[in-house]
């Protein structure tokens, strides 16, 4: 061990922290919380449960610190102290060396991935210091299963401005002034969805949160929904209270069961805090809402589909129009937004439009949350404002390339998103620049490759993923994803007739034009993409049976 002095004399009152992310739970999280608090009972006393005042320090389990790479993580505030990749036996050392004696031990501590130089907290490191956190603010800062922590952070205050001080069409107007564009994919105007479901004639309407994140590599609404999910229900009751719903819902993969479990309890203590139930907060309105949990497809995260598997039905896209701000769940007006969205709503109405729309560029306002993953030093949940380019998330806060590879390219946007390369590092990550590129945001997703990564492997992956996932409702995208993998197999073996690549490129446009809903109209986006940037590298495996990066078996 090496340790040195920092920090207060004092030991009492030294707090610490534990990042219980997914990815951290899964590395051993929980069972470090338990042992912090068994360390720091103190002889002859039971261990203090997390968030009370049972010794004299406070261990607390929060969400998701961000760096997920670098788990499990633990922090210990007083001292400016993040010690990673925790494990139950560094427990009894950080308690005595740390908490109580002020100290650090730098074997813990975490190591620039280009210098090699020890960073003690956060305030040093650039993942975290070229981040602007809003969405994620109180990730990783409290305990999200404690509805005191949210509200002493300042939560609920715009529910109870929405409820109390407000009109429905005010509360719409403050969200056309902050012009917030949905976070789900498309960036659609959130106040003018609003104002149709609003004003469209119906005896009932509904508020749903799409939680469905079925995207692989993509876990930004988990890790909201994980460490603020008090965040996502007040969004969603301001929102039911613009539009005029008296039901709201969240949909949710099973798969997420930390969540689930996060939420369910968020949801009992907001009911009995008074937030949500009949006359909340005695302002006449009354709300519930209730989580929804699917079964896991990809096509749920069509909002379409979605409704269809709320109501019993097989989860299909249907045609639109009708769309579902004019008739979704029953036939009612339904407003649908991804979590991140409604997590920007509470701020919105809590810190105003102004404040909200000072963030990002004249044509993206505030901040988006990113999964930043792939061949990357420091992999995880980040949230930067709209315009930043993938240079500054990928060099900066990611740390640059792992194990000195060079960048290569970045699938953006999901699976059926697009590949930016080394030419469009300096792009700002906005609505209307991605469009120009013929790129969109979508799930918040960045897969980095590098080098040694093949293409064609790549995008053979993300091919099989789009049959295995579609619906089979239409034919475009059940056989045309199909064949659109039969064409790659060949390619990706050498097995390929001459002219094969300007069948790959017909056969994806095809599927994009006529597939029926967006997962099909997006299976071939990463093929087509690819192809258009990386040719040669097609060419190498369909015409000389070679693999530039060195991964595809068979290939020389």
């Amino acid at each position: 061990m090496t340790a040195g002095s920092g920090g207060p004399s004092g030991a009492r009152g030294r707090s610490v922290k534990i990042c219980t992310g997914g990815a951290c739970v899964a590395a051993g999280a929980l069972e470090i919380a338990d042992a912090f608090r068994l360390a720091l009972a103190g002889p002859g006393r039971r261990p203090a449960s997390v968030g009370t005042t049972d010794c004299p320090h406070d261990v607390r389990a929060t969400g998701c610190f961000g760096p997920c790479g670098l788990g499990p993580l633990v922090e210990i505030p007083e001292l400016d102290l993040l010690y990673c990749r925790v494990r139950v036996e560094d427990v009894d050392e950080i308690v005595e060396a740390s908490v109580r004696a002020g100290g650090t031990l730098r074997r813990l501590l975490y190591r620039d991935p280009a210098t090699g130089r020890e960073r003690r907290g956060s305030w040093e490191i650039p993942f975290f210091t070229e981040q602007t956190r809003s969405v994620l603010a109180r990730c990783g800062k409290i305990d999200p299963e404690r509805i005191e922590a949210y509200v002493a952070s300042d939560g609920y205050r715009g529910l109870e401005r929405a409820l109390l001080r407000m009109k429905p069409r005010e509360i719409i107007e403050e969200i056309h002034r902050s012009s917030l564009q949905g976070r789900g994919g498309a960036g659609f105007p959130a106040g003018l969805k609003w104002s149709v479901v609003a004003e469209t004639e119906a005896d009932g309407r509904a508020v749903i949160c799409n939680a469905d994140e079925g995207d692989p590599a993509a876990f930004t609404d988990r890790g909201i929904l994980e460490g603020d999910p008090h965040a996502v229900i007040e969004g969603l009751a301001i929102a039911a209270r613009a539009v005029g719903a008296g039901r709201g819902l969240i949909y949710i993969r099973s798969e997420y069961s930390l969540a689930i479990q996060r939420l369910e309890l968020a949801l009992e203590q907001a009911r009995g805090a008074g937030f949500l139930g009949p006359d909340a907060l005695g302002s006449g309105f009354s709300l519930d809402l209730s989580v929804v949990r699917g079964a896991g497809a990809y096509v749920c995260g069509e909002e379409t589909a979605l409704i269809q598997s709320i109501e019993g039905r097989r989860a299909m896209p249907r045609p639109r129009p009708p769309y579902p701000a004019r008739q979704g769940l029953r036939g009612k007006p339904t407003l649908i937004h991804n979590v991140e969205t409604f997590a920007n709503v509470a701020r919105i109405l809590a810190q105003g439009a102004g404040e909200f729309s000072r963030v990002g560029t004249a044509l993206s306002r505030g901040t988006k949350a990113l999964a930043l993953t792939g061949r990357v030093a420091n992999p995880g949940l980040v949230e930067v404002p709209l315009g930043t380019p993938p240079r500054v998330i990928i060099d900066e806060i990611g740390g640059g390339m792992a194990g000195g590879g060079r960048f290569k390219a970045a699938l953006l946007g999901g699976p059926g998103g697009g590949w930016l390369t080394t030419e469009d590092l300096d792009t700002p990550l906005d609505y209307p620049s991605l469009k120009r590129l013929g790129l969109s945001m979508g799930s918040g997703g960045l897969v980095v490759l590098d080098d040694r990564s093949c293409i064609v492997r790549a995008v053979r992956q993300l091919t099989e993923f789009f049959v295995n996932e579609s619906c089979g409702k239409c034919p475009p995208c059940r056989i045309g994803t199909r064949a659109l993998l039969n064409l790659l197999d060949r390619i990706s073996k050498g097995e390929s007739p001459p002219g094969e690549l300007d069948r790959l490129r017909r056969l994806g446009e095809h599927i994009g034009r006529t597939s029926l809903c967006g997962l099909g109209k997006q299976s071939p986006n990463p093929a087509l993409g690819a192809l258009r940037k990386f040719r040669e590298e097609f060419e190498a495996h369909a015409l000389d049976r070679r693999c530039p990066a060195g991964e595809c078996p068979g290939m020389s």
